[in-house]
């Protein structure tokens, strides 16, 4: 169905028809319900912390009270991938995600500046975020806001001598 199909369909139902749709989908979807739980009460702030504690604990996992061992770190970039699209989905202020995808970087790396990293695709990964950020905070006019904080993690990289830092270093070069 085209959106022109549907804003024909919807043109037709009563305002009760509507009502009834709406209150379906909100029941039957997960997504519906989301949606509008956030537009109805957008807790910036709650989804700010859960994101970044789920972002930490991919590097420093907590280890269960009763257990013998730690569990270890997963690294993955995927998880916080995640939260940013879920994050622009529902129409987060882009303040907000550009702080989620720089925590994301800067939770790496001081996982990196405390334990050796032999995968190369770890700091590819990583340069691929950096890359995102700079994209986003341009796109969204609040670069200025973000630029200390994204040469930060420029200077973090320097300081930890990755491979692939002046790959950073040429992509940080081009909004100076």
């Amino acid at each position: 169905m085209s959106k022109r199909d549907l804003k024909k369909y919807l043109g037709q139902l009563t305002k009760e028809q509507l009502e009834e749709q709406l209150i379906e989908l909100y029941e039957k979807f997960v997504p519906v319900k989301t949606y509008y739980d956030f537009v109805f009460n957008p807790k910036e702030d709650k989804l700010l912390q859960e994101a970044k504690v789920k972002i930490s604990h991919e590097y420093f996992p907590i280890k269960k009270p009763n257990a013998k061992w730690r569990p270890k770190a997963k690294m993955r970039r995927s998880v916080a991938q995640k939260i940013i699209k879920h994050f622009l989905m529902l129409g987060v202020d882009p303040y907000i995600i550009a702080d989620v995808m720089l925590y994301n970087i800067e939770i790496a790396q001081t996982y990196s500046s405390q334990n050796f990293i032999k995968q190369e695709l770890f700091y590819k990964s990583i340069f691929n975020s950096f890359e995102q950020v700079i994209n986003f905070v341009i796109s969204n006019g609040i670069l200025t806001d973000f630029k200390l904080r994204i040469e930060g993690v420029l200077n973090e990289t320097m300081q930890q001598k990755w491979k692939n830092r002046y790959d950073f270093e040429t992509i940080f070069d081009k909004i100076d």
